[in-house]
């Protein structure tokens, strides 16, 4: 009897054991090799927390972006176009859309609505040579535009469609942006709609790129790091503020036509003035004042006697045009203008562009080491092929012709004496040919060469190689100024350094 119940208690401790090392294995299965699926309510992903809570200050920066971007993008239109084609006269650097096209092929870039009765401003390059323009609104609506006129001196045009309650953009004021600002660039670039990008203003009063294939063209681009792809051209840079501050026209590229890393547009300032133009009469009435100018650089400033490389100078006056008429004078440096500091050429080139023809504007000129004022009442230019300027002659008789040569080492160049029929071909009374420029002197360093004319040193007429010899020796250590003049009549102002040895 005992016995019996001694097995049984063997028994039911054995059972025990196996459940128990049942339990063990089951759960070694199930957490180890995860051979039984978890619920789905029970799944938890990634860490509890962000790894950094935001402030204040950093929310709100964020919350810039999106409320710029939701506020401006739907009035920014996509505009396609079918358009006669020509070579784009500006390489490979700049992209333009319906580039190396045939004859006739469909683009497409951006716009903004500028007016709730749909008038548009985009880039000349965009409606150029159109046949048909399609613009679609950010809700989807498509209308068929008009050009109302173009402007390619700025690369702007404005189009219109038959809509009403748009939503227009803020034109903000591009002469308050600053280098390292936050903008965001908003367009439909590659056919992407609705499409924005953030980035900095990286330069502000770019010029001299070529991008415009005119003596007159106006560049005086806000340079940017946003991305800005073909199809851009005609979009928004705008800042925090929503504020339009510029129309993007072009960007710096790959063979490929892909952006690298800098875009430009042009400042809203421009756009507003030459807009409202556009609107009003369907072209440009825009005022000159009549002078060809360059950079005055440290050597021309030393020249001259600047305190620092300031103003633009004067290379020569346009015949017939308003600074003919006005004592203004090549040589002359233009300062300011109305008590705007002109710092570039394209100081001066882009405010006269927000000008009529037959408003006055005051320069501050600096010539024969004082400042003095003068009035100028812009006129509009009649021609544009008549952009040769006044070449001022000196009344000196002409020094005897031989073939004097004088080698001038300290600069590295070489001049000699003019033939009566090399006066007879350039157009001047007196004067002295560079024959010879040695590389990487001071010479070359300020673009001159071989059969260019010098015409005065330090503001008296060259007579002959001897005295401009003895003209630079006198300026040892100091720099002179140079009129030179080329083969086609060109003139212009050098600056040049005359080393102490």
């Amino acid at each position: 009897m005992f016995k019996g119940i001694k097995m049984k208690s063997k028994s039911l401790w054995g059972a025990a054991a196996l459940i128990v090392v049942g339990i063990i294995f089951g759960a070694v299965l199930v957490s180890g090799f995860g051979l039984v699926r978890p619920g789905f309510a029970d799944i938890k992903l990634g860490a509890s927390y962000p790894p950094v809570n935001l402030d204040a200050n950093a929310t709100s920066f964020s919350k810039a972006f999106i409320e710029v971007a939701k506020t401006v993008t739907p009035e920014i239109v996509q505009i396609n176009v079918v358009a006669k084609t020509e070579n784009n006269p500006h390489g490979n650097f700049f992209f333009f859309p319906f580039q190396d096209m045939p004859k006739e092929e469909e683009g497409s870039g951006s716009g903004i609505i500028i007016s709730p009765d749909g008038y548009i401003v985009t880039n000349n390059h965009v409606v150029k040579n159109a046949t048909s323009v399609k613009v679609k609104l950010f809700d989807k609506r498509i209308f068929t535009a008009k050009v109302v006129g173009t402007d390619p001196l700025t690369d702007l045009a404005v189009i219109k469609i038959d809509a009403h309650d748009l939503p227009a953009a803020f034109l903000g004021n591009s002469d308050s942006v600053k280098v390292g600002q936050w903008v965001m660039a908003i367009g439909n670039p590659l056919s992407l709609t609705s499409t924005v990008t953030a980035g900095i203003i990286s330069a502000l009063g770019r010029g001299r790129l070529g991008l415009i294939n005119n003596s007159y063209g106006i560049e005086d681009y806000i340079q940017t790091d946003a991305a800005i792809n073909p199809g851009n051209s005609g979009g928004a840079l705008v800042d925090l503020s929503g504020a339009v501050i510029g129309v993007n026209s072009a960007i710096a590229a790959s063979a490929t036509g892909s952006f690298i890393g800098y875009g430009f547009a042009i400042p809203i300032n421009i756009v507003k003035s030459v807009a409202k133009e556009l609107i009003a009469y369907g072209k440009v009435t825009r005022g000159y004042i009549g002078v060809q100018i360059g950079e005055v650089d440290d050597a021309m400033a030393k020249s001259l006697g600047l305190s620092e490389p300031e103003g633009v100078i004067v290379q020569g006056i346009v015949p017939g045009g308003a600074a003919s008429k006005e004592d203004i004078k090549s040589g002359d440096v233009i300062l300011k203008i109305d008590g705007k500091p002109v710092k570039n050429p394209n100081d001066l080139q882009s405010y006269v562009a927000t000008k009529t023809a037959g408003t006055t504007v005051d320069l501050t000129i600096f010539r024969d080491g004082k400042e003095i004022d003068r009035k100028v009442t812009l006129k509009e230019r009649a021609d544009e092929n008549k952009n040769e300027p006044v070449s001022e002659k000196s009344s000196e008789s002409e020094s005897k012709a031989n073939n004097e040569t004088v080698a001038l080492d300290n600069v590295g160049m070489t001049v000699r004496n003019l033939t009566s029929q090399e006066k007879s071909d350039y157009k001047v009374s007196n004067g002295v040919m560079i024959t010879d420029v040695k590389p990487y002197s001071e010479a070359q360093n300020q673009n001159l060469g071989a059969g260019l004319v010098i015409e005065e040193a330090n503001k008296e007429p060259v007579k002959d190689a001897s005295q401009l010899k003895k003209l630079i020796n006198d300026k040892k250590g100091s720099a002179i100024l140079l009129k030179v003049k080329d083969s086609k009549g060109n003139s212009m102002f050098v600056g040049l350094d005359i080393p102490n040895k």
